[in-house]
């Protein structure tokens, strides 16, 4: 993995990889877990959702589904009209983009280096079968209402790989792209920054440093906010990110 890329081949995956494929000319990325097999596990707001519901952003980027089409996959058949977790073949995964692996376990330094959210995070993951377990689990009984910001294919796949869900109502949820998108909003709308620096450059400069470290503080490698909440628990309980889960909840999944 580099800095500038994380593309991967499709032979170098391994069961329990956390990847992802850029869409819309790389406006959003949509993410998964590979289970082996050329499957996929992910987490998607379909195009049978009704148009008006959710947020803004989450009727612009309407689904993260391959559209329908005259001849449906052999494999997967029609899932355009699906949504919720869904397994399918790499190749409707990826919808004509390129496959790329989500990193774990990153220093601060590259971190930081990837200027774009949702490629990388400090969190460290657990072992595949634990990722496949929860991922397979959640295929089965789902994973609540999908939200852009706090409830997306981002925040499905760091759930399956680390177990850590966030544990206040008030914040974003574990998506690195969530939290970019707010961080450059930040940036844009904080008047603050202007009465630091009346230069372009030192504007720039300002802006920069401050993005950085939004994206820093929000990853979910570095949050206060966040606990391990077994899968069967999260199904249990929907609410479990808002209401129940507490420190104590942080055992083994």
């Amino acid at each position: 993995m580099g800095v500038l890329s994380n593309k991967i081949k499709e032979e170098d995956l391994k069961p329990g990889d956390h990847i992802y494929s850029w869409r819309h000319a790389y406006i959003y990325a949509h993410h998964g877990i590979y289970i082996g097999d050329g499957k996929v596990i992910h987490f998607t707001r379909g195009g049978g959702h009704e148009i008006g519901t959710g947020t803004v952003l989450d009727n612009i980027i309407f689904s993260s589904s391959p559209p329908s089409s005259e001849n449906p996959c052999a494999v997967c058949g029609d899932q355009s009209r699906l949504e919720g977790v869904l397994c399918s073949c790499i190749d409707c995964f990826l919808y004509g983009g390129e496959l790329y692996l989500f990193e774990y376990g990153v220093s601060r330094v590259l971190f930081l280096a990837k200027a774009r959210g949702g490629t990388c995070t400090l969190a460290s993951s657990d072992p595949p079968e634990d990722v496949i377990r929860r991922a397979t689990y959640l295929l089965e009984n789902g994973f609540g209402a999908y939200n852009v910001f706090k409830n997306n294919c981002e925040d499905f796949a760091i759930y399956c790989k680390t177990g850590l869900l966030v544990i206040t109502s008030i914040s974003v949820g574990r998506s690195g792209q969530a939290a970019s998108i707010l961080a450059a909003v930040s940036v844009i709308v904080s008047s603050p920054l202007r009465f630091m620096t009346t230069s372009l450059p030192g504007l720039a400069m300002v802006g920069c440093g401050f993005y950085s470290i939004s994206r820093l503080v929000s990853d979910i490698g570095v949050r206060r906010d966040v606990s391990k909440v077994p899968v069967e628990r999260l199904v249990a309980n929907p609410n479990v990110i808002e209401t129940e889960a507490t420190p104590e909840m942080a055992k083994a999944d």
